[in-house]
């Protein structure tokens, strides 16, 4: 994977990275949580802020003069060490 943009942000919310991966557009959350008693960092993202990451994800695409294939991923850490990540591919289902 290449990156491409990070912390990009628009009126409508912020993507954490912007990868390229084989020709595809990967826009990725990352998400942290040290304490997983309220859920852990999968749980951290709602309905709402899936939507706010679409929409700055949508307001990137429009300066491309072609669309590339796209997809949504999750990085999700849960403590802060190696074996505590999971990267969840197309885990918005779009």
């Amino acid at each position: 994977m290449t990156c491409l943009a990070r912390n990009y942000r628009s009126r409508f919310g912020e993507i954490d990275l912007i990868m390229n991966h084989d020709k595809c557009l990967v826009f990725v959350e990352v998400r942290l949580r040290k304490n997983v008693r309220f859920g852990g960092a999968g749980a951290s993202i709602s309905q709402s802020k899936q939507q706010r990451i679409i929409a700055a994800a949508q307001h990137y695409l429009s300066g491309m003069r072609s669309i590339p294939p796209c997809r949504f991923d999750a990085l999700l850490m849960n403590e802060l060490s190696d074996r505590g990540i999971e990267w969840i591919k197309d885990a918005f289902g779009t």
